[in-house]
């Protein structure tokens, strides 16, 4: 629901929209959180904002533009609190107008109302002063007016006014209120865990992970996070990043990641789908490749996107249960075919049903080709043979793999920005991955078809394979680091508490020497006054 609010902001890009911020505010008649959009965008005049708060009107024709069917502001306001206000700041042929609209179900269910009734409110400015703009008689104006005051968080009309005087010349500020609740009483959206972040409550439990080193890395894992976390969510919400435009949760701005360059062996397939006899051929470029926790991680999916936005993350095209496709992720923009009205999913059609097909075959072929590269005995005889001979060549599996994480570890290696920062020993994943398919390598594999690959983190060398069959000593090896991160991080905040403690002290101090002066000062001065 949120995502749709950020969908009309990122289509007022064309209008000069530099920004969108999420926020929450409170709400003063009751105390209670709201929820705040506002952009910068061209704004609505009177008229678009009667038609952005009417049902199933869009002014989006655009093939560039997200929505288009034109129920996304009102079922993702509804769905997100029982009502919503919009302000809105336009400028159309040098008039300047403020529209204030009201979508309140609490106020239709308690007073009843047989029809939906959106009471609006609209002001322009001339010569640096807000007038009253009525369209209808000026008793509905003013029954528009006493509707607002009574259902809204605002009282006066001076207050509804001032929600205008943080807005640019032009743009459009959102806030819902009455926020929905969960069947324990609490809110489904959690303002407090996280201060830079708006969650989700209770959607992130369940990661699906064996071993308690897998479920600590998958539940830092976007592929988990975008459950429940908005930041993580928005982060792969478009495809394309942004020049001039960001959103800003909470404050802070939100850092695009595309999955595409997140991945390692990574290949590139083109994909032609038949649209229609009659159209021009359509060309979709298909990136896959292994996550960069692969092999230790069995994440995958494919994420597919419409216009740049995303429809479908960490779409699991192959069973889940099947170990061909473990830790292959892929990307791909489909527009080509069409969206369901919710933006969550496709239409389910044979174009569709083509695509999942194709996406399939793209995922086994690229398995049959990959999988020894992160540890798994290759499909193909002759790949197997060759891999053998090169464990054999090697002196044995695993030989190097703790020298090689821990040398990786003080190296300090590129990590993944789907994992946080802290997740060091992701390099070591990288090297020894990388170790197997040098050795395949250096034993004649040289000669794989490279058309169309793009190919990241491949090291041609020598120095051993990584074992089919050691996930485990990775795991052990995870799991040591993990428990020195955090005694590192104790020791940190330790470090800290010390250094806050020190720091006061010193001011304490720094007091009473002052004082102390001042009083030998004071004493002289009066030793000097008797004297």
């Amino acid at each position: 629901a949120i995502s749709e609010l950020l969908d009309n902001a990122v289509d007022e890009i064309c209008n000069g929209a530099t920004f969108i911020k999420v926020d929450k505010s409170t709400n003063t008649k009751d105390n209670s959180p709201m929820l705040v959009f506002q952009d910068d965008g061209g704004g609505m005049d009177p008229e678009g904002v009667r038609q952005c708060m009417s049902l199933g009107f869009s002014t989006k024709k655009s093939k560039t533009t997200i929505g288009q069917y034109g129920n996304g502001f009102k079922t993702s306001t509804m769905r997100l609190g029982a009502d919503a206000i919009v302000f809105t700041r336009a400028i159309r042929e040098n008039n300047v107008t403020l529209s204030i609209g009201l979508l309140s179900y609490t106020f239709l269910r308690r007073t009843m109302k047989d029809d939906i009734v959106v009471p609006m409110l609209d002001f322009v400015v001339q010569d640096g002063q807000i007038a009253p703009l009525v369209y209808g008689s000026q008793g509905d104006w003013d029954s528009s007016l006493k509707i607002i005051l009574d259902w809204s968080p605002f009282s006066s009309k001076e207050e509804l006014l001032q929600q205008f005087e943080d807005m640019d010349s032009h743009g459009t500020k959102v806030l819902i209120y009455n926020l929905w609740m969960n069947d324990d009483g609490l809110l489904e959206l959690d303002f407090d865990d996280d201060d830079e972040d708006i969650l989700l409550r209770d959607q992130g439990q369940n990661s699906g992970a064996s071993t308690k080193v897998q479920k600590e890395i998958i539940q830092q894992h976007i592929s988990h996070r975008l459950r429940f976390s908005l930041r993580a969510y928005s982060s792969i919400l478009y495809l394309k990043k942004f020049e001039n435009f960001q959103i800003i949760l909470r404050g802070k701005p939100v850092e695009q990641i595309n999955i595409a360059n997140e991945l390692k062996f990574k290949k590139v397939v083109t994909y032609k789908p038949q649209v229609a006899y009659d159209s021009q051929v359509v060309s979709v470029r298909v990136d896959i490749g292994f996550a960069k926790e692969a092999p230790v991680l069995g994440i995958f999916g494919i994420n597919v996107y419409h216009k740049n936005r995303l429809i479908m993350p960490f779409w699991k095209v192959l069973q889940e249960a099947s170990s061909r496709g473990r830790s292959v992720i892929g990307v791909l923009e489909a527009n080509f075919i069409e969206p369901a009205h919710d933006k969550q999913d496709f239409e389910r059609t044979p174009l569709f049903i083509r695509l999942e097909t194709k996406l399939k075959q793209i995922i086994v072929d690229y398995w049959k080709e990959k999988c020894h590269l992160i540890g798994y005995q290759p499909i193909d005889p002759k790949l197997r043979s060759q891999y053998k001979a090169a464990l054999k060549d090697s002196g044995g599996p695993g030989v190097k793999i703790r020298h090689e994480a821990s040398t990786a570890q003080k190296t300090g290696g590129h990590l993944s920005n789907l994992l946080p920062q802290t997740y060091d020993d992701e390099a070591a994943f990288r090297l020894t991955a990388n170790r197997a398919g040098s050795a395949l390598h250096s034993s004649g594999q040289g000669s794989m078809d490279s058309a169309g690959l793009e190919e990241d983190l491949v090291d041609i060398g020598s120095l051993g394979v990584l074992d089919p069959n050691c996930n485990e000593k990775l795991s052990e090896e995870n799991l040591v680091l993990f428990t020195r991160r955090e005694d590192l991080r104790q020791r940190d905040t330790q470090l800290k508490q010390t250094i806050g403690e020190l720091e006061h002290e010193l001011e304490e101090t720094r007091r009473k020497c002052s004082q102390l002066a001042a009083e030998l000062q004071l004493r002289r001065s009066q030793q000097q006054h008797y004297m």
